[in-house]
Protein backbone atom coordinates (compact mmCIF):
# COMPACT_ATOMS: atom_id res chain seq x y z
CA UNK A 1 0.00 0.00 0.00
CA UNK A 2 1.30 3.42 -0.96
CA UNK A 3 -0.02 6.22 1.22
CA UNK A 4 -1.80 8.83 -0.86
CA UNK A 5 -2.76 6.40 -3.66
CA UNK A 6 -5.13 4.12 -1.83
CA UNK A 7 -8.88 4.49 -1.35
CA UNK A 8 -10.57 1.96 0.89
CA UNK A 9 -14.18 0.93 0.28
CA UNK A 10 -16.67 0.30 3.06
CA UNK A 11 -20.40 -0.17 3.37
CA UNK A 12 -20.69 1.94 6.55
CA UNK A 13 -18.25 4.61 7.74
CA UNK A 14 -18.67 5.69 11.36
CA UNK A 15 -16.91 8.96 12.20
CA UNK A 16 -16.36 9.21 15.95
CA UNK A 17 -15.34 6.56 18.46
CA UNK A 18 -17.41 7.67 21.45
CA UNK A 19 -20.38 5.82 22.97
CA UNK A 20 -22.71 6.60 20.07
CA UNK A 21 -20.16 5.76 17.40
CA UNK A 22 -18.83 2.50 18.76
CA UNK A 23 -22.28 1.21 19.72
CA UNK A 24 -23.48 1.95 16.18
CA UNK A 25 -20.42 0.23 14.72
CA UNK A 26 -20.73 -2.86 16.92
CA UNK A 27 -24.44 -3.29 16.21
CA UNK A 28 -23.97 -2.69 12.48
CA UNK A 29 -21.26 -5.34 12.35
CA UNK A 30 -23.48 -7.74 14.29
CA UNK A 31 -26.12 -7.11 11.62
CA UNK A 32 -23.68 -8.16 8.91
CA UNK A 33 -22.83 -4.68 7.65
CA UNK A 34 -19.20 -4.12 6.61
CA UNK A 35 -18.16 -1.33 9.00
CA UNK A 36 -15.22 1.05 9.33
CA UNK A 37 -14.85 3.35 12.33
CA UNK A 38 -12.47 6.31 12.45
CA UNK A 39 -11.52 8.50 15.38
CA UNK A 40 -8.70 10.93 16.02
CA UNK A 41 -7.87 9.17 19.30
CA UNK A 42 -5.73 6.00 19.24
CA UNK A 43 -8.29 4.20 21.42
CA UNK A 44 -12.07 4.00 21.23
CA UNK A 45 -14.27 5.51 23.94
CA UNK A 46 -14.37 9.20 23.09
CA UNK A 47 -14.68 11.99 25.62
CA UNK A 48 -16.92 9.90 27.88
CA UNK A 49 -14.34 7.20 28.54
CA UNK A 50 -11.09 9.14 28.30
CA UNK A 51 -11.86 12.71 29.38
CA UNK A 52 -15.34 12.79 30.92
CA UNK A 53 -17.81 10.34 32.44
CA UNK A 54 -15.48 7.56 33.53
CA UNK A 55 -12.53 9.53 34.95
CA UNK A 56 -14.83 12.00 36.73
CA UNK A 57 -16.84 9.20 38.34
CA UNK A 58 -13.61 7.46 39.31
CA UNK A 59 -12.47 10.55 41.21
CA UNK A 60 -15.95 11.08 42.65
CA UNK A 61 -15.80 7.55 44.08
CA UNK A 62 -12.53 8.45 45.81
CA UNK A 63 -14.00 11.64 47.28
CA UNK A 64 -17.12 9.76 48.37
CA UNK A 65 -15.00 7.13 50.12
CA UNK A 66 -13.16 9.84 52.03
CA UNK A 67 -16.44 11.47 53.06
CA UNK A 68 -17.88 8.13 54.16
CA UNK A 69 -14.81 7.53 56.31
CA UNK A 70 -15.19 10.93 57.97
CA UNK A 71 -18.94 10.41 58.48
CA UNK A 72 -18.39 7.04 60.15
CA UNK A 73 -17.40 8.87 63.31
CA UNK A 74 -21.10 9.28 64.17
CA UNK A 75 -21.36 5.48 64.09
CA UNK A 76 -18.49 5.05 66.52
CA UNK A 77 -15.89 4.21 63.88
CA UNK A 78 -12.94 6.57 63.57
CA UNK A 79 -10.32 6.60 60.82
CA UNK A 80 -7.12 8.58 60.69
CA UNK A 81 -6.97 11.52 58.28
CA UNK A 82 -6.62 10.29 54.67
CA UNK A 83 -3.31 10.81 52.89
CA UNK A 84 -3.52 11.55 49.21
CA UNK A 85 -1.04 10.09 46.73
CA UNK A 86 -1.98 12.12 43.66
CA UNK A 87 0.23 10.09 41.32
CA UNK A 88 -1.34 6.84 42.54
CA UNK A 89 -4.83 8.32 42.18
CA UNK A 90 -4.08 9.29 38.60
CA UNK A 91 -2.67 5.82 38.06
CA UNK A 92 -5.87 4.18 39.28
CA UNK A 93 -7.95 6.44 37.00
CA UNK A 94 -5.69 5.58 34.06
CA UNK A 95 -5.96 1.86 34.82
CA UNK A 96 -9.76 2.09 34.81
CA UNK A 97 -9.69 3.81 31.42
CA UNK A 98 -7.14 1.31 30.11
CA UNK A 99 -9.22 -1.72 31.07
CA UNK A 100 -12.37 -0.31 29.46
CA UNK A 101 -10.68 0.90 26.29
CA UNK A 102 -8.92 -2.44 25.96
CA UNK A 103 -12.29 -4.13 26.10
CA UNK A 104 -13.57 -1.94 23.28
CA UNK A 105 -10.58 -2.83 21.11
CA UNK A 106 -11.26 -6.52 21.69
CA UNK A 107 -14.89 -6.07 20.65
CA UNK A 108 -13.76 -4.22 17.54
CA UNK A 109 -11.61 -7.18 16.55
CA UNK A 110 -14.33 -9.66 17.48
CA UNK A 111 -16.82 -7.95 15.15
CA UNK A 112 -14.16 -7.57 12.41
CA UNK A 113 -14.57 -3.82 12.28
CA UNK A 114 -11.92 -1.85 10.40
CA UNK A 115 -10.39 0.55 12.93
CA UNK A 116 -8.76 3.73 11.61
CA UNK A 117 -7.00 6.48 13.53
CA UNK A 118 -7.06 9.97 12.08
CA UNK A 119 -9.18 13.04 11.36
CA UNK A 120 -12.02 12.35 8.92
CA UNK A 121 -13.34 15.07 6.63
CA UNK A 122 -15.99 14.62 3.97
CA UNK A 123 -14.96 15.41 0.40
CA UNK A 124 -18.53 14.93 -0.81
CA UNK A 125 -21.43 12.53 -0.18
CA UNK A 126 -19.38 9.45 -1.08
CA UNK A 127 -15.79 10.06 0.00
CA UNK A 128 -13.99 11.06 3.20
CA UNK A 129 -10.34 11.96 3.54
CA UNK A 130 -8.51 10.62 6.60
CA UNK A 131 -5.69 12.83 7.84
CA UNK A 132 -2.95 11.30 9.97
CA UNK A 133 -3.64 7.63 9.34
CA UNK A 134 -2.43 4.79 7.13
CA UNK A 135 -5.58 4.89 5.00
CA UNK A 136 -5.79 8.33 3.35
CA UNK A 137 -9.26 8.05 1.83
CA UNK A 138 -12.46 6.06 2.31
CA UNK A 139 -15.31 5.54 -0.13
CA UNK A 140 -18.54 4.76 1.70
CA UNK A 141 -22.07 3.71 0.80
CA UNK A 142 -23.43 5.17 4.05
CA UNK A 143 -21.88 7.19 6.89
CA UNK A 144 -22.72 8.06 10.47
CA UNK A 145 -21.43 11.26 12.09
CA UNK A 146 -20.91 10.76 15.82
CA UNK A 147 -18.22 13.33 16.56
CA UNK A 148 -19.59 14.38 19.96
CA UNK A 149 -19.07 17.72 21.65
CA UNK A 150 -16.48 19.88 23.37
CA UNK A 151 -16.42 22.42 26.18
CA UNK A 152 -17.59 25.99 25.60
CA UNK A 153 -15.05 28.73 26.28
CA UNK A 154 -15.81 32.18 27.67
CA UNK A 155 -14.94 34.21 24.61
CA UNK A 156 -13.33 37.52 25.35
CA UNK A 157 -12.93 36.57 29.02
CA UNK A 158 -11.11 33.24 29.25
CA UNK A 159 -7.32 33.44 29.01
CA UNK A 160 -4.72 30.89 27.94
CA UNK A 161 -3.06 29.63 31.10
CA UNK A 162 -2.14 26.34 32.71
CA UNK A 163 -4.11 27.63 35.69
CA UNK A 164 -7.34 27.92 33.69
CA UNK A 165 -8.85 24.45 33.37
CA UNK A 166 -11.52 22.83 31.25
CA UNK A 167 -13.37 19.71 32.34
CA UNK A 168 -10.79 17.79 30.31
CA UNK A 169 -7.65 19.26 31.88
CA UNK A 170 -9.19 19.25 35.37
CA UNK A 171 -9.34 15.47 35.15
CA UNK A 172 -5.58 15.27 34.61
CA UNK A 173 -5.32 15.96 38.36
CA UNK A 174 -1.81 17.37 38.05
CA UNK A 175 -2.07 18.77 41.58
CA UNK A 176 -4.59 19.74 44.26
CA UNK A 177 -4.86 23.56 44.23
CA UNK A 178 -5.40 25.37 47.52
CA UNK A 179 -8.21 27.39 45.94
CA UNK A 180 -10.37 26.66 42.92
CA UNK A 181 -12.99 28.81 41.22
CA UNK A 182 -15.63 26.84 39.31
CA UNK A 183 -17.46 28.90 36.70
CA UNK A 184 -20.79 27.20 36.10
CA UNK A 185 -23.26 25.57 38.48
CA UNK A 186 -24.34 22.77 36.16
CA UNK A 187 -23.66 19.09 36.69
CA UNK A 188 -20.09 19.15 35.31
CA UNK A 189 -19.04 22.07 37.50
CA UNK A 190 -20.64 20.63 40.63
CA UNK A 191 -19.25 17.13 40.11
CA UNK A 192 -15.71 18.35 39.53
CA UNK A 193 -16.05 20.97 42.27
CA UNK A 194 -17.00 18.25 44.73
CA UNK A 195 -14.05 16.13 43.59
CA UNK A 196 -11.57 18.91 44.30
CA UNK A 197 -13.30 19.93 47.53
CA UNK A 198 -13.12 16.32 48.67
CA UNK A 199 -9.41 16.28 47.93
CA UNK A 200 -8.81 19.44 49.97
CA UNK A 201 -9.30 22.47 47.72
CA UNK A 202 -11.28 25.49 48.88
CA UNK A 203 -13.87 25.64 46.11
CA UNK A 204 -15.92 28.66 45.08
CA UNK A 205 -18.75 28.24 42.54
CA UNK A 206 -20.13 31.07 40.43
CA UNK A 207 -23.40 30.60 38.55
CA UNK A 208 -25.15 33.30 36.52
CA UNK A 209 -28.70 31.97 37.10
CA UNK A 210 -30.64 32.16 40.41
CA UNK A 211 -30.05 28.49 41.27
CA UNK A 212 -27.71 25.54 40.90
CA UNK A 213 -28.49 22.93 38.24
CA UNK A 214 -30.83 25.02 36.07
CA UNK A 215 -33.63 22.86 34.69
CA UNK A 216 -33.74 20.51 37.66
CA UNK A 217 -36.63 20.69 40.15
CA UNK A 218 -35.69 22.83 43.15
CA UNK A 219 -36.83 20.28 45.75
CA UNK A 220 -34.40 17.74 44.30
CA UNK A 221 -31.54 20.24 44.29
CA UNK A 222 -32.15 21.22 47.92
CA UNK A 223 -30.39 18.24 49.63
CA UNK A 224 -27.35 18.70 47.39
CA UNK A 225 -27.26 22.47 47.91
CA UNK A 226 -27.27 21.92 51.66
CA UNK A 227 -24.29 19.57 51.43
CA UNK A 228 -22.39 21.83 49.04
CA UNK A 229 -22.84 24.78 51.39
CA UNK A 230 -20.58 22.84 53.75
CA UNK A 231 -18.24 21.43 51.11
CA UNK A 232 -17.62 24.66 49.21
CA UNK A 233 -16.12 27.90 50.47
CA UNK A 234 -18.77 29.95 48.63
CA UNK A 235 -21.66 29.46 46.21
CA UNK A 236 -22.35 32.69 44.35
CA UNK A 237 -25.59 32.75 42.36
CA UNK A 238 -26.74 35.42 39.91
CA UNK A 239 -23.10 36.34 39.39
CA UNK A 240 -20.96 36.22 36.27
CA UNK A 241 -17.26 36.46 35.48
CA UNK A 242 -16.25 39.56 33.54
CA UNK A 243 -12.49 39.16 33.31
CA UNK A 244 -9.38 37.11 34.12
CA UNK A 245 -5.77 38.09 34.59
CA UNK A 246 -2.76 35.97 35.39
CA UNK A 247 -0.98 37.10 38.55
CA UNK A 248 1.55 35.68 40.93
CA UNK A 249 -0.13 32.80 42.71
CA UNK A 250 -2.86 32.14 40.17
CA UNK A 251 -5.65 33.92 38.35
CA UNK A 252 -7.24 37.21 39.39
CA UNK A 253 -10.92 37.23 38.43
CA UNK A 254 -13.41 40.09 38.21
CA UNK A 255 -17.14 39.60 38.73
CA UNK A 256 -20.47 41.27 38.15
CA UNK A 257 -23.73 40.39 39.88
CA UNK A 258 -25.56 40.12 43.18
CA UNK A 259 -23.17 37.82 45.05
CA UNK A 260 -19.58 38.37 44.02
CA UNK A 261 -17.08 36.11 45.86
CA UNK A 262 -15.19 37.55 48.80
CA UNK A 263 -11.94 36.20 47.32
CA UNK A 264 -10.95 37.25 43.80
CA UNK A 265 -7.61 35.46 43.27
CA UNK A 266 -7.60 31.68 42.82
CA UNK A 267 -4.84 29.14 42.31
CA UNK A 268 -6.89 27.50 39.54
CA UNK A 269 -10.04 28.37 37.61
CA UNK A 270 -12.30 25.72 36.07
CA UNK A 271 -14.58 26.83 33.23
CA UNK A 272 -17.64 24.55 33.06
CA UNK A 273 -20.35 26.55 31.29
CA UNK A 274 -21.58 23.91 28.86
CA UNK A 275 -20.71 22.03 25.68
CA UNK A 276 -21.12 22.58 21.96
CA UNK A 277 -21.21 20.11 19.05
CA UNK A 278 -18.13 19.07 17.10
CA UNK A 279 -19.53 19.94 13.70
CA UNK A 280 -16.64 22.09 12.51
CA UNK A 281 -13.72 20.74 10.49
CA UNK A 282 -15.66 17.63 9.40
CA UNK A 283 -16.43 18.82 5.86
CA UNK A 284 -20.17 18.68 6.44
CA UNK A 285 -20.80 21.50 3.98
CA UNK A 286 -19.01 19.58 1.20
CA UNK A 287 -21.24 16.59 1.90
CA UNK A 288 -24.41 18.70 1.86
CA UNK A 289 -25.15 18.21 5.56
CA UNK A 290 -27.17 21.09 7.02
CA UNK A 291 -26.87 22.54 10.52
CA UNK A 292 -29.41 24.43 12.62
CA UNK A 293 -28.83 27.89 14.07
CA UNK A 294 -27.12 26.40 17.15
CA UNK A 295 -24.61 24.42 15.10
CA UNK A 296 -26.24 21.01 15.56
CA UNK A 297 -26.79 18.66 12.63
CA UNK A 298 -30.37 18.56 11.39
CA UNK A 299 -31.80 15.03 11.22
CA UNK A 300 -35.20 13.45 10.63
CA UNK A 301 -36.83 10.82 12.84
CA UNK A 302 -34.52 8.17 11.35
CA UNK A 303 -31.33 10.20 12.03
CA UNK A 304 -30.94 10.96 8.32
CA UNK A 305 -29.31 14.29 7.49
CA UNK A 306 -30.00 16.52 4.49
CA UNK A 307 -27.51 14.31 2.63
CA UNK A 308 -29.40 11.09 1.88
CA UNK A 309 -26.62 8.61 2.70
CA UNK A 310 -25.26 10.41 5.76
CA UNK A 311 -26.72 10.04 9.26
CA UNK A 312 -25.91 11.61 12.62
CA UNK A 313 -26.35 10.64 16.28
CA UNK A 314 -25.34 11.77 19.76
CA UNK A 315 -24.27 15.20 20.92
CA UNK A 316 -23.98 16.54 17.37
CA UNK A 317 -27.78 16.39 16.90
CA UNK A 318 -28.73 18.18 20.11
CA UNK A 319 -30.03 17.83 23.64
CA UNK A 320 -29.99 15.95 25.83
CA UNK A 321 -26.25 15.54 25.37
CA UNK A 322 -25.94 12.26 27.26
CA UNK A 323 -23.81 9.20 26.55
CA UNK A 324 -26.62 6.72 27.11
CA UNK A 325 -28.87 8.58 24.67
CA UNK A 326 -26.14 8.40 22.03
CA UNK A 327 -25.64 4.69 22.69
CA UNK A 328 -29.31 3.93 22.15
CA UNK A 329 -29.47 6.12 19.06
CA UNK A 330 -26.49 4.30 17.60
CA UNK A 331 -28.01 0.87 18.11
CA UNK A 332 -31.42 1.89 16.74
CA UNK A 333 -29.84 3.48 13.67
CA UNK A 334 -27.66 0.42 13.01
CA UNK A 335 -30.76 -1.77 13.12
CA UNK A 336 -32.58 0.60 10.76
CA UNK A 337 -29.68 0.45 8.30
CA UNK A 338 -29.96 -3.35 8.42
CA UNK A 339 -33.61 -3.09 7.41
CA UNK A 340 -35.14 -3.78 10.80
CA UNK A 341 -38.45 -2.15 11.75
CA UNK A 342 -37.31 -0.13 14.78
CA UNK A 343 -37.69 3.51 15.84
CA UNK A 344 -36.18 5.80 18.42
CA UNK A 345 -39.09 7.02 20.52
CA UNK A 346 -38.20 6.93 24.23
CA UNK A 347 -40.72 8.34 26.68
CA UNK A 348 -38.03 8.79 29.30
CA UNK A 349 -34.30 9.46 28.95
CA UNK A 350 -32.87 9.36 32.48
CA UNK A 351 -30.56 12.10 33.73
CA UNK A 352 -28.16 11.60 36.61
CA UNK A 353 -26.00 14.08 38.51
CA UNK A 354 -23.27 12.02 40.18
CA UNK A 355 -22.62 14.34 43.09
CA UNK A 356 -23.05 13.20 46.69
CA UNK A 357 -25.96 13.30 47.35
CA UNK A 358 -26.84 12.66 43.75
CA UNK A 359 -29.89 13.63 41.72
CA UNK A 360 -31.68 11.56 39.10
CA UNK A 361 -34.88 12.00 37.17
CA UNK A 362 -36.81 10.40 34.32
CA UNK A 363 -39.86 11.48 32.37
CA UNK A 364 -41.23 14.96 32.99
CA UNK A 365 -39.89 17.22 35.69
CA UNK A 366 -42.38 19.19 37.77
CA UNK A 367 -41.46 22.37 35.92
CA UNK A 368 -41.95 20.69 32.54
CA UNK A 369 -45.36 19.39 33.61
CA UNK A 370 -46.35 22.92 34.62
CA UNK A 371 -45.09 24.37 31.35
CA UNK A 372 -47.16 21.84 29.40
CA UNK A 373 -50.24 22.82 31.41
CA UNK A 374 -50.83 19.25 32.61
CA UNK A 375 -53.15 18.39 35.49
CA UNK A 376 -50.90 16.52 37.89
CA UNK A 377 -50.15 15.80 41.53
CA UNK A 378 -46.92 15.30 43.46
CA UNK A 379 -46.20 12.52 45.93
CA UNK A 380 -42.96 12.71 47.92
CA UNK A 381 -41.34 10.62 50.62
CA UNK A 382 -38.33 11.88 52.60
CA UNK A 383 -35.64 9.33 53.28
CA UNK A 384 -35.82 10.06 56.99
CA UNK A 385 -38.62 7.45 56.90
CA UNK A 386 -36.30 4.81 55.44
CA UNK A 387 -34.82 2.22 57.77
CA UNK A 388 -31.96 1.70 55.35
CA UNK A 389 -31.21 5.42 55.09
CA UNK A 390 -31.23 5.81 58.87
CA UNK A 391 -28.97 2.77 59.30
CA UNK A 392 -26.32 4.10 56.92
CA UNK A 393 -26.63 7.69 58.11
CA UNK A 394 -27.89 8.98 54.78
CA UNK A 395 -31.32 10.46 55.36
CA UNK A 396 -30.50 13.43 53.08
CA UNK A 397 -32.72 12.17 50.29
CA UNK A 398 -36.20 12.28 48.82
CA UNK A 399 -38.25 10.21 46.36
CA UNK A 400 -40.76 12.05 44.20
CA UNK A 401 -43.55 10.92 41.89
CA UNK A 402 -45.33 13.14 39.36
CA UNK A 403 -48.70 11.55 38.57
CA UNK A 404 -51.43 12.61 36.17
CA UNK A 405 -54.67 13.49 37.94
CA UNK A 406 -57.51 11.23 36.96
CA UNK A 407 -55.50 8.46 35.32
CA UNK A 408 -52.79 8.32 38.02
CA UNK A 409 -50.30 7.66 35.19
CA UNK A 410 -46.63 8.17 36.06
CA UNK A 411 -45.46 11.27 34.20
CA UNK A 412 -42.09 11.56 35.86
CA UNK A 413 -39.93 10.50 38.80
CA UNK A 414 -37.24 12.40 40.68
CA UNK A 415 -34.78 11.09 43.23
CA UNK A 416 -32.22 12.84 45.42
CA UNK A 417 -29.83 10.99 47.69
CA UNK A 418 -26.91 8.62 47.72
CA UNK A 419 -26.51 6.38 44.66
CA UNK A 420 -29.81 7.42 43.06
CA UNK A 421 -28.33 6.74 39.64
CA UNK A 422 -28.53 3.05 40.46
CA UNK A 423 -32.26 3.35 41.27
CA UNK A 424 -33.64 5.50 38.46
CA UNK A 425 -34.10 2.62 36.00
CA UNK A 426 -37.26 1.51 37.82
CA UNK A 427 -38.66 4.96 37.07
CA UNK A 428 -37.65 4.76 33.40
CA UNK A 429 -39.48 1.46 33.04
CA UNK A 430 -42.56 2.86 34.81
CA UNK A 431 -42.79 5.80 32.40
CA UNK A 432 -42.01 3.68 29.32
CA UNK A 433 -44.66 1.08 30.20
CA UNK A 434 -47.33 3.64 31.07
CA UNK A 435 -47.48 2.52 34.70
CA UNK A 436 -49.79 4.15 37.23
CA UNK A 437 -49.12 4.96 40.85
CA UNK A 438 -50.89 1.79 41.97
CA UNK A 439 -48.37 -0.33 40.03
CA UNK A 440 -45.47 1.17 41.96
CA UNK A 441 -47.33 1.10 45.28
CA UNK A 442 -48.16 -2.61 44.96
CA UNK A 443 -44.83 -3.67 43.51
CA UNK A 444 -42.88 -5.52 46.21
CA UNK A 445 -39.68 -3.61 46.91
CA UNK A 446 -36.94 -5.39 48.87
CA UNK A 447 -36.56 -4.38 52.52
CA UNK A 448 -34.56 -2.65 53.83
CA UNK A 449 -33.49 -0.68 50.75
CA UNK A 450 -33.59 2.91 49.61
CA UNK A 451 -35.72 1.84 46.63
CA UNK A 452 -38.62 1.24 49.04
CA UNK A 453 -39.12 4.98 49.28
CA UNK A 454 -40.53 5.14 45.77
CA UNK A 455 -43.16 2.59 46.72
CA UNK A 456 -43.86 4.45 49.96
CA UNK A 457 -44.32 7.69 48.01
CA UNK A 458 -46.85 5.98 45.75
CA UNK A 459 -48.77 4.75 48.83
CA UNK A 460 -49.38 8.29 50.13
CA UNK A 461 -53.09 9.15 50.47
CA UNK A 462 -54.36 6.22 48.48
Amino acid sequence: MVVGEFTQDTDLLVIGGGPGGYHAAFRAAENGIQTTIVDRMPALGGVCLHRGCIPSKTYLAMAETMHAAASAKQMGVTFSKPKLDVAAMRGWKDSVIGKLSGGLDMLCKKHKIERLTGIARFEDGKYAAIEGGDVPRVKFKRAIVATGSRTIELRGIQIESENVLSSRTALNLDSIPKTLLVIGGGYIGLELGQVYAGFGSKVTVVEMTPSLLPGCDRDLVRPLAKRLADDFAEICLETRVTGMKEVKGGIDVSFDGKNAPKVTTFAKVLVAVGRRPNTEDVGLDKAGVALNDRGFIKVNDNFQTSSAKIYAIGDVIGDPMLAHKAQHEGMVLADQLAGKDVVFEPRAIPAVVFTDPGIAWAGLTEEEAKTKGLDFKIKKMPWSASGRAVAIGRTDGVSKLILENGTDRVLGVGLAGTHVGEMISEAVLAVEMGAVGYDIATMIHPHPTLSEMLGEAAHISR
